[in-house]
């Protein structure tokens, strides 16, 4: 029977020194996004039911729609939106075989966030 003996391992607890690679944001803001976009889906369902439920519903609906807060709500689960696609696709393609060496990883994240930047001004000319 052997003993295994505990090696003391270096501990890194100040957050603010620790550099993750471009993937793994990417993979982390993924997540995210796809929390967002679950959580969201409860406020669009019910602005939808709320329109569809009368003439009035509908006119509430929109006066709900019409501030300013409400409309960068909406342009946020959008823009998350858009990126849980894009990443979701980019992530498909890896598990296809594809950007799976960090240089092409890195490449392929840096283009996931190009295309979610122009979306997202897609969304805002969208929403305003």
């Amino acid at each position: 029977m052997t003993v295994k003996v505990k090696k003391p391992r270096p501990v890194n607890l100040d957050l603010q020194t620790i550099r993750f690679p471009l993937t793994a944001i990417a993979s982390i803001v993924h997540r995210v996004s796809g929390v967002i976009t679950f959580v969201s889906i409860s406020i669009l369902l019910w602005l939808l039911n709320m329109s569809l439920s009368s003439p009035e519903g509908f006119a509430s609906a929109a006066d709900i729609v019409d501030s300013f807060f409400v409309k960068f709500v909406l342009w946020g689960i959008l823009t998350a939106l858009f990126y849980h696609i894009v990443v979701g696709i980019r992530h498909l393609l890896m598990d296809m075989g594809y950007f799976e060496e960090m240089e092409t990883g890195i490449a392929s994240a840096k283009v996931s966030f190009a295309i979610t930047a122009v979306l997202s001004v897609f969304a805002g000319g969208l929403v305003w």
